[in-house]
């Protein structure tokens, strides 16, 4: 009973010692808060409510009464860059540098965001000269990504092979892919000069960087259809749908041409039917609809078009239905079907069809590097078919 009276006893001693060091802690925060400044509150308010422009207020009249607060200053660069004011943004971390006594951590922070602010302006030379310097400390991985846009921007494709094989390296990112695309790159220029040697180098490297690269497989493809191998192209295109089937729409136009030189459209059109039972696609279905026509005859593409639109519902798909409706329709039903298929036909013409699955830009063609945040293969290569332009 004595044990448990004295734990009585006990309780209500705990609680009022942490009573008495929860007023401690409150009294030492406001007696720190109470050295900051107004503005400092009101600044950040102001970003939490994205008045950017009165936070930079606040923190100008800050950085005036406090010149040697670094944090504010890299705060301040941060919001001119992000508004678009980037000579403003350069004169606050030129400023930066140019203090003798900033710590070597904080003048990489300044000469980093120094690099990132001649970047944003497009001053592609002075960005680099900046990253270059970084390459030991806290920002020598950033800045090698850094460089890595610059040289993309550029199309100096050497130069950022050599920047993202340093990245691979060092265990920072995975570049393979980028890596693969840059000799892809390189080939097609090759290929532009009439350097077929040059440009078959320039694939054979892309695929020891990505055995599965699908452009650098399509571009060997082309670079013996262009060379009347056309036995070789054919071994090469179809090499996609074991790689990755989604691609055959790129290459299925191409397989057919090279069939119909060799004389054997039958056999190229068979080829693509068997696809489609394989990998249904309204892309590869469009592509392949008048070749089954012309080889197998209407009622074959009527067939296979219905199937592939019970599998996948599609705007392409229904316009192939109504060309198999069209070419067998009587005169008093043409009209419709005419009508039907110019309205989806109008319909899906202007629509973006390809849709970057890292930023969502939409583009009408296919693009190996979207447009929108320069990302590699980040577009697959079906089309999309929004049903409204919101």
């Amino acid at each position: 009973m004595d044990l448990d009276f004295w734990w009585l006893l006990v309780i209500p001693l705990i609680f009022g010692l942490g009573w008495m060091a929860a007023r401690f802690d409150l009294k030492h925060l406001l007696a720190e808060g109470a050295h900051l400044p107004r503005s400092y509150f009101r600044g950040l308010n102001f970003l939490l409510s994205e008045q950017h422009d009165k936070a930079i207020d606040a923190f100008i009249e800050i950085a005036k009464l406090d010149p040697e607060t670094t944090e504010l200053h890299f705060a301040l660069g941060n919001l001119f860059r992000r508004r678009g004011e980037t000579e403003r943004a350069i004169r606050v971390h030129q400023n930066l540098l140019n203090r003798t006594d900033l710590p070597v951590v904080e003048r990489d922070h300044a000469l980093y965001e120094l690099g990132q602010d001649f970047l944003k302006a497009g001053l592609f030379d002075r960005a680099e000269a900046a990253f270059e310097l970084l390459v030991t400390g806290t920002y020598a991985s950033e800045a090698q990504r850094s460089l890595l846009t610059i040289y993309g921007i550029q199309k100096d494709w050497r130069r950022a092979i050599a920047i993202a094989e340093r990245l691979e390296a060092l265990g920072v990112q995975p570049c393979r892919k980028q890596i693969a695309q840059f000799y892809c790159e390189l080939a097609e220029e090759a290929l532009q000069r009439k350097q077929i040697d040059e440009a078959r180098s320039e694939l054979e490297r892309s695929l020891v960087a990505d055995p599965a690269n699908p452009r650098a497989i399509i571009l060997r493809g082309e670079v013996e259809f262009g060379l009347g191998n056309l036995t070789s192209a054919i071994d090469e295109w179809t090499q996609i749908e074991k790689e990755n089937a989604i691609y055959l729409p790129l290459v299925a136009e191409k397989l057919m041409r090279a069939h119909e030189k060799l004389g054997r459209a039958e056999q190229g059109s068979r080829l693509l039917i068997d696809y489609l039972e394989r990998h249904a696609s309204h892309d590869l279905l469009d592509i392949a609809y008048p070749h089954i026509a012309a080889q197998q005859g209407i009622e074959a593409a009527h067939t296979l078009a219905r199937a592939q639109m019970q599998k996948a519902p599609n705007l392409a798909g229904m316009i192939r239905l109504l060309d198999a409706q069209l070419a067998t329709a009587t005169d008093v039903r043409r009209s419709e079907f005419e009508l039907m298929r110019t309205l989806l036909v109008q319909r899906t013409k202007n629509l973006p069809r390809y849709i970057c699955r890292d930023c969502g830009f939409r583009a009408r063609l296919f693009y190996w590097q979207c447009p929108g945040c320069r990302g590699w293969e980040t577009y697959a290569p079906c089309r999309t078919e929004p049903m409204s332009n919101s």
